[in-house]
């Protein structure tokens, strides 16, 4: 039986002997029910654009808008620790990067770090997970497809919740760098920066700039799920 048959019955098996519930929905059950994998499974990756745009923005992938099921999934892998959401979330995100290189069989997956102490708080680091994830079911599908932690948080920003588009800029500006090993050994490959939810995209701007400032070239962005009050062409 192929390993993600075994994984996808034991957390179902998992959520039925301990009383889960679906993250989606709240159905009694499996960690997803079906009606919201069909949901996910539905969901068409289209280029995402925030509204302004930020000066340096990159052009950016996002699965879905930010809403419904895929924002409950999100919320609950990441604040609630419900590590079975990893799998959906992963498999949701590499058919993000699939459209995001289309034409190359080959990327390096960067993810946006959050600062250390929120990941202890958290007990994990969830965006980090699902690359993981995305990274290996790409690379059974023949992509040479791999997670590069290439960026290191060196000043943590407030919440940005609530910060403007220009608040949110200078909220962020010099808050990532690039890790000198790693700079090194993208230098001249196809990387994309990756993140949970796209808002006004001065996060992925931050990311880029750091790396580029480090040599590395981005392609690109791409993201779980892009916020409805940011425009979206291409779907």
């Amino acid at each position: 039986m192929p390993e993600g048959w075994r994984v996808g019955i034991r957390d179902a098996f998992v959520d039925l002997v301990l009383g889960g519930t679906c993250a989606g929905c709240e159905r009694p059950g499996a960690s997803v029910c079906a009606q919201c994998r069909a949901e996910l499974g539905a969901a068409t990756p289209f280029a995402a654009r925030p509204d302004p745009v930020p000066a340096g923005f990159k052009p950016a992938t996002a699965a879905a808008a930010y809403d419904g099921v895929l924002r409950r999934l999100i919320i609950e892998h990441k604040e609630n620790a419900r590590y079975a959401l990893a799998r959906p979330l992963g498999h949701l995100l590499a058919a993000t990067v699939e459209r995001a290189i289309e034409g190359r069989r080959a990327v390096w997956l960067c993810p946006v770090p959050s600062a250390p102490a929120t990941d202890r708080a958290r007990g994990h680091e969830p965006l980090r997970r699902i690359v993981v994830v995305a990274a290996r079911h790409l690379r059974r599908q023949g992509y040479d497809v791999r997670p590069a932690d290439a960026l290191r948080v060196v000043r943590r920003p407030a919440d940005q919740a609530g910060l403007s588009e220009a608040e949110r800029v200078v909220n962020l500006a010099g808050a990532f760098a690039a890790r000198s090993r790693w700079a090194e050994m993208l230098t001249g490959q196809p990387v994309l920066v990756v993140d949970d939810v796209l808002t006004t995209g001065s996060t992925l701007t931050e990311a880029v700039r750091a790396l580029e400032s480090a040599g590395v070239a981005v392609l690109g962005g791409a993201v779980l799920a892009a916020t409805r009050r940011r425009t979206a062409s291409g779907s």
